[in-house]
């Protein structure tokens, strides 16, 4: 009877720490897209889905705009570009027809929310594999405390966001035994993208070395391993050059001998010069000191001492440590979830073997403040500038946009994009390209020409930037200043010629048309912005 109490308490406690994760990120998450900070990821993925309900499966002009052909080859954006030569994303497919239903960006914002928030659920089912109640309650509070789970979720839609759920759920159809469930699920996480089978190869290397089903084990990591060295040096390849002359170099190029690389390469050059993947390992030493403490944080730092957080995390977080650039260490982005799963299999092991810790007051305490701090630090960090109304983005010097402000100008600038067809071909600033993202022909300023389904290469017909928000953000981020001073002198250049018309002007948002006569009161709201 006791026990039975027990249980529906800590489930309710449960489902309430998911309602109020779920309902607090869609608020932020919502209320970031339509203030116009949701940005050009958000843009690529709404173009995908809405490309896929028209039958261009995976086409996307705002991917090209990123490939190698156009970044290093200086080729036009082509709308009819395949994204799975990017990354490799046929999970998507499952979410196509609830896209079909709601065909807008703000649909995607709300299944990623959704699908983080299930993961948590799941995840409370399989600590009750091994825990009591109140234990996998704890746990499951603990992962929508986590900063690797909230900044990713509150940020624009990523496939990532699949991971989390699938991996729960294949360890507890393992737990189950529920060996087709596994095996499906198996295969959905290899789909969610190119290098998700490093998360899968985790497990199998768990399920060996534990030596609870080494034969299934072996067969995962075969399937893993395989499956992504066939997909990114065979099948991908097909689709566009961009895994081998863009992706790899980006990530692993310094293990690179020449200006491009397959995965094959880049494995043999890693296990040639064992010392350059020593330093890799932890460069830089405090970023990654930083990085750890961040994901260990809100699970009390148990995953560091539980065998199977390494195992199972072990090869995603390596996949991260040896890669370069600044974003495989930031907490905030997608790529940390990848983490998570791992991290908290192997804290409920661990807690499974050390039930009598949990009765400690003063370690409930302390673990009540590693939550409450991770939450701190989510907060404070305001990832992916969605709390852009309570905390500046720069203190020094000083960059805040009030909330009042940011609401009058979404008005203005959703009363501009009304005035451009769904039809029409459009360049937009970052900011403003999700909410055009769902046509076929869209590119990011300041390029204006694009390659059409007929093969020719055509200027755009409308282009709209927002100068002001360059503008604000210019004094404490060099590459805002950059891209204002480059737009300034587009529109100079392409309304003083009249090859564009400036249509519109309002709160620092310009309008303009190909061939349109321009607009007299337009022109002076521009010219008085620029002077």
């Amino acid at each position: 009877m006791l026990l039975g109490l027990q249980k529906a308490s800590g489930l309710k406690l449960a489902i309430g720490a998911a309602i109020a994760f779920f309902l607090l990120a869609l608020i932020f998450t919502l209320h970031r897209h339509y203030t116009y900070y949701s940005s050009y990821d958000q843009g690529i993925f709404n173009q995908v889905f809405w490309n896929g309900i028209h039958g261009r499966f995976f086409q996307s002009s705002l991917s090209s705009q990123l490939s190698t052909n156009v970044v290093h080859n200086g080729e036009v954006t082509a709308v009819y570009y395949h994204r799975l030569g990017q990354h490799f994303t046929p999970a998507l497919l499952l979410w196509l027809p609830l896209y079909a239903l709601f065909p807008y960006p703000a649909t995607l914002t709300v299944l990623q929310v959704t699908l983080v928030t299930a993961a948590g659920l799941v995840l409370y089912v399989l600590a009750r594999q091994y825990l009591e109640p109140k234990l996998a309650t704890m746990i499951t509070v603990s992962f929508y405390g986590a900063n690797a789970v909230i900044g990713p979720t509150l940020s624009n839609f990523h496939d990532i966001c699949q991971i989390p759920l699938f991996i729960f759920g294949l360890l507890l159809a393992m737990e189950k035994r529920w060996w087709w469930l596994f095996w499906v699920l198996a295969v959905l996480i290899l789909a969610v993208r190119e290098d998700s089978g490093v998360e899968l190869f985790g497990v199998g290397f768990y399920l060996i070395v534990s030596k609870r089903y080494p034969r299934i084990g072996l067969a995962v990591c075969t399937l893993s391993l395989g499956y992504m060295l066939v997909l990114t040096n065979l099948i991908m390849p097909l689709f566009s050059q961009d895994i081998s002359q863009r992706f790899m170099m980006e990530r692993f190029g310094q293990y690179a001998n020449g200006p491009e690389a397959s995965t094959l390469d880049i494995i043999w050059g890693m296990i040639s010069n064992p010392w350059r993947l020593l330093v890799e390992l932890f460069s830089p030493f405090w970023g990654t000191i930083k990085y750890l403490i961040g994901q260990l944080l809100p699970l009390a730092f148990v995953p560091a001492v539980a065998p199977a957080s390494w195992m199972v995390a072990g090869f995603p977080l390596l996949k991260l440590l040896l890669g370069k650039g600044e974003s495989v260490l930031a907490i905030n982005i997608r790529y940390a979830m990848t983490v998570v799963p791992g991290l908290f299999y192997g804290a409920i092991l661990w807690w499974s073997a050390h039930p009598t810790f949990f009765k400690k007051y003063s370690f409930r305490r302390f673990w009540i403040f590693c939550i409450s701090l991770s939450l701190f630090f989510s907060i404070a960090s305001s990832p992916n500038r969605t709390f852009y109304f309570l905390l500046p983005d720069s203190y020094q010097p000083l960059v805040y946009v009030p909330l009042t402000q940011q609401w009058q100008r979404a008005s203005s600038i959703h009363s501009l994009l009304a005035q451009i067809p769904s039809d029409a071909s459009v360049a937009a600033t970052t900011y403003l390209v999700p909410h055009l993202s769902g046509r076929r022909e869209i590119i990011r300023v300041p390029a204006l020409q694009l390659r059409n389904d007929k093969r020719q290469v055509v200027n755009v017909d409308y282009v709209i930037a927002d100068l002001w928000q360059l503008q604000q953000y210019q004094v404490a981020f060099k590459q805002d200043g950059e891209q204002l001073r480059e737009l300034v002198s587009l529109i100079d250049r392409v309304s003083g010629n009249r090859e564009y018309g400036i249509i519109g002007f309002k709160d620092g948002v310009i309008l303009m048309q190909k061939g349109a006569t321009s607009n007299g009161e337009a022109v002076a709201g521009w010219l008085a912005f620029k002077k």
